[in-house]
């Protein structure tokens, strides 16, 4: 029987270009294997065999077939190569590398060897990938995927110049696949050339008619877009994205992120409760959502996610501090302090935060604490002039009438605006606590 090859053309797997490329399973390729002596009819039935079972899908049966020839015919390049290829399509890489190098040592000039080699490695070894695979694009200068191959394992193993070569070479002989042009507008996009990546990402679009488009190259585009700060527009192509991948919560979460950047935070808010569907909300999607409530000023509600993430994230001083605002907006006091202190312990060195936990102390009637902690402020830099006015009120709480005499004036020094509560309070407050110590010296 005559032996039968078919290109690699007709079998190499498609693969999905993402932030990182991955491999899928190869798709079956009817090997039509023949014995080149007539008189043989073991081996050919063995071929036949292994043939009928490709074409019904069966890659465990055609592998043994397989074997069962190469036992008695080792030498047989194409046979290798067969072989290698029902190892990939049942998942086996290991098996199937070493039967496409087999296949090369006995045949040099096999490009669909070097092909498939070179895919098979892709997935854990893109570097190694590199040299087969270039030995295919000069062995099979006509066939774009090889280039296009070659250009993902370039993409993985961090040479993006080299790999955007490859795609716009790919691109060239075959101006028709949506693959080439996404493939190149990723890498674009990954080199900081996002304006040449939306051009691209648009061509891949473009040239998927009029069909439903590819999810991922709305992705892409999206990501072009935020990178060019056109965030309406991101927004715009980030929902084309989840019409077609409703459950990805990742994504619906960045359109989350984009419309409170956009200044939506109902439609934000929306976006959170669709991707709290899939799931628990990990920590970005808590503190978002408690970052817009907060902006809606619903401080009670903001605390709620801010307390899944504290227990997500203990270690967390900026969590802990919010925490602490939002139920000092509350006037929630003691937790409030309780939370503000769990932050200053983690990081000490947060001035910020000491100056909301005098806040708590002094609304939980702790003026020594309040007035401890001002200390130490007042030890790292000058106090703000708030912190004057209370520091005299926490003196004046505790009947110290000579320190909340000195801290009443030392506000009313420093004070620009005659016309505010604390300044009516302050001046009021030095009349009576002067005559007080007046008297008591009489």
């Amino acid at each position: 029987m005559k032996r039968m090859r078919k290109s690699a053309a007709c079998c190499t797997l498609y693969l999905v270009i993402g932030a990182v490329s991955a491999l899928p399973a190869q798709t079956s390729r009817p090997p039509g294997k023949r014995v080149a002596d007539p008189d043989a009819k073991a081996l050919n039935d063995l071929l036949s065999a292994a043939q009928a079972a490709v074409e019904r899908q069966d890659f465990e049966a055609a592998a043994q077939d397989y074997r069962d020839y190469l036992a008695k015919k080792p030498d047989d390049a194409v046979v290798h190569y067969d072989l290698g290829y029902a190892y990939s399509t049942l998942r086996r890489p290991a098996d199937a590398k070493d039967e496409f190098t087999r296949a090369i040592a006995l045949d040099p000039n096999m490009g669909d060897a070097y092909l498939n080699l070179g895919i098979t490695l892709i997935p854990d070894d893109p570097s190694g990938a590199i040299e087969p695979l270039r030995h295919a694009v000069d062995l099979l200068p006509q066939n774009a995927r090889a280039k296009w191959f070659l250009g993902v394992a370039l993409e993985n193993s961090g040479k993006l110049p080299d790999a955007i070569a490859q795609f716009r070479a790919a691109r060239a002989l075959d101006g028709s696949s949506v693959d080439f042009s996404r493939s190149l507008a990723i890498a674009l996009l990954h080199s900081g050339r996002p304006a040449e990546a939306e051009t691209e990402f648009r061509a891949a679009l473009a040239l998927h008619g009029g069909g439903p488009p590819p999810a991922l190259v709305h992705l892409g585009l999206a990501q072009a877009l935020v990178a060019e700060h056109k965030q309406q527009d991101a927004a715009v192509e980030m929902r084309a994205y989840l019409d077609w991948k409703p459950d990805d919560a990742k994504v619906r979460l960045d359109l989350a992120s984009l419309l409170f950047d956009l200044d939506k935070p109902e439609e934000a808010l929306a976006e959170l409760d669709r991707a709290a569907k899939s799931g628990p909300e990990d920590l970005r999607a808590l503190k978002l959502r408690s970052d817009i409530l907060w902006k809606q000023k619903r401080y009670a509600d903001a605390a709620t996610p801010l307390q899944k993430a504290a227990e997500l994230a203990p270690n967390d001083a900026d969590i802990s501090a919010r925490l602490g605002e939002a139920y000092l907006q509350t006037k929630d006091y003691a937790n409030a302090a309780h939370w503000l202190a769990t932050s200053y312990h983690i990081d000490p060195a947060a001035n910020d935060v000491l100056a909301y936990l005098v806040d708590a102390e002094y609304g939980l009637k702790n003026y020594p604490q309040a007035l401890a902690a001002l200390d130490e402020l007042g030890r790292r830099g000058q106090l703000p002039l708030a912190s004057w006015y209370l520091r005299a009120s926490c003196y004046d709480k505790l009947g110290e009438a000579a320190e909340a005499l000195d801290a009443y004036q030392k506000f009313l020094q420093l004070n620009k605006d005659q016309n505010s509560d604390m300044y009516f309070v302050s001046t009021a407050r030095v009349r009576i606590l002067t005559r007080e110590l007046q008297n008591k010296k009489r």
